[in-house]
């Protein structure tokens, strides 16, 4: 397997500090704006994302909360075995707010479909958008784009991005995987 890094260290706390600089642009002091994180992936930069915004604005009422879409993907019955679910923490109305989603890498889009199905479950907001820390944007299967992107990447379907958090493997990074050529 080939290794190519695409976000690390510094570089990957100042795409987090760009993209939250970005969301105060167009949601200023976030009154009417929740941030709610794909499990589980997503929900983890969700989290720091709601960190960093709270330490630049120095607010600590910015609502964030989780949503577990196991049961809403298209694939779910595929798979062998039990499916288990995450539980979800939206603890919070969610009608007539703005609504970021977040999740860590956009491929096909599926995950995000199945999020915006979930997401209904809990009311029907104002507004929808996205943010991604990777866009792979010519894997598309669905016509869904991302209105906040950390960095785009383009990459054959047979290639890896792997997102480590440093809350679960101990360091931000992200990395492109490639089988080498035989």
């Amino acid at each position: 397997m080939q290794k190519r890094t695409l976000l690390d260290g510094k570089k990957f706390q100042i795409t987090i500090k760009r993209l939250c600089h970005q969301l105060i642009e167009n949601h200023n002091d976030f009154s009417n704006t929740v941030l709610i994180g794909i499990q589980p992936r997503g929900s983890y930069f969700a989290d720091r994302v709601q960190q960093e915004l709270s330490a630049i604005l120095k607010i600590n009422t910015i609502q964030k909360g989780n949503l577990d879409i196991t049961f809403f993907r298209d694939d779910f019955r595929r798979k062998d075995g039990f499916v288990t679910a995450s539980s979800n923490s939206i603890d919070f109305p969610i009608e007539g707010t703005n609504v970021i989603l977040f999740d860590d890498v956009l491929w096909t889009g599926r995950t995000i479909r199945a999020a915006m199905d979930a997401l209904q479950s809990y009311g029907r907001p104002d507004k929808v958008e996205l943010m991604v820390l990777i866009d792979r944007r010519f894997s598309r299967q669905l016509p869904i784009e991302p209105d906040y992107i950390g960095q785009q990447v383009d990459s054959l379907d047979s290639q890896l991005v792997k997102v480590s958090w440093k809350e679960t493997e101990g360091e931000d990074k992200v990395i492109l995987l490639s089988e080498r050529n035989k």
